[in-house]
């Protein structure tokens, strides 16, 4: 129950940051927007073609956005000396980690979910009969993509680069997770279900999630108090 509380204690002081200012939240929604936008000028939203392509279209959009969200992460503790006064704060580093991956998540599910019906009407995809199955490929995906990209947003806070350096680090990381999520959700879209043999992305986005998360919390204090 300790570690709950301060996992949300961490979360909600991040979250009431971000929405006080909305720095990374607008410039991340606006960001995936421009992306959908753009790309339905490239195709032809009427063709088949684009239902194959709708997992990889969202996705792609989603994984540029979540980087502007997870470079501020640590970067907004910088000023004031505000990183060294939370790491040597009594909040435990797991629980430090997890509620700024929290929060991280958070923010990524509210971009997610305000371009899914933009998707929707840009590229006349009808979503909404498969909106659990599609709502549970966001939350897995979204959070195997925020606990890689908040580790290592911890391990590049303090490069001059960090905002080249995270992107370049975390991508080749999230390959699996993204796969995964590209091709269930173009089959949501696509079809009315997912077939007995695409099943197997799902647990692989499940055993993505318990790894990575559980070499995060193993390797927070490491990273964090170095």
């Amino acid at each position: 129950m300790k570690l709950l509380r301060e996992v949300c204690v961490v979360a909600g002081k991040d979250l009431r940051s971000e929405f006080r200012t909305k720095e990374c939240l607008n410039a991340a929604l606006s960001f995936a927007i421009v992306i959908l936008v753009l790309f339905s000028f490239a195709v032809d939203p009427s063709s088949e073609q684009i239902r194959e392509m709708s997992g990889g279209l969202l996705w792609l959009a989603f994984a540029f956005a979540g980087a502007l969200i997870l470079n501020q992460s640590f970067a907004r503790e910088l000023p004031n000396d505000c990183l060294d006064a939370l790491v040597a704060s009594p909040v435990s580093a797991a629980a430090l980690f997890l509620g700024k991956a929290a929060a991280n998540w958070l923010l990524l599910m509210i971009v997610e979910l305000v371009c899914l019906p933009v998707f929707g009407v840009l590229y006349n995809m009808s979503w909404l009969g498969q909106w659990p199955l599609l709502l549970l490929v966001f939350l897995l995906a979204s959070w195997g993509v925020t606990v890689i990209g908040t580790m290592f947003s911890a391990l590049t806070v303090n490069l001059r680069l960090r905002e080249l350096m995270l992107p370049t680090l975390i991508y080749p990381m999230m390959i699996p997770a993204l796969m995964a999520a590209m091709q269930l959700t173009t089959v949501l879209i696509a079809t009315s279900g997912v077939p007995p043999e695409d099943w197997i992305w799902v647990r692989l986005l499940v055993g993505f999630d318990i790894i990575f998360t559980s070499l995060a919390i193993a390797l927070a204090e490491v990273v964090l108090l170095g």
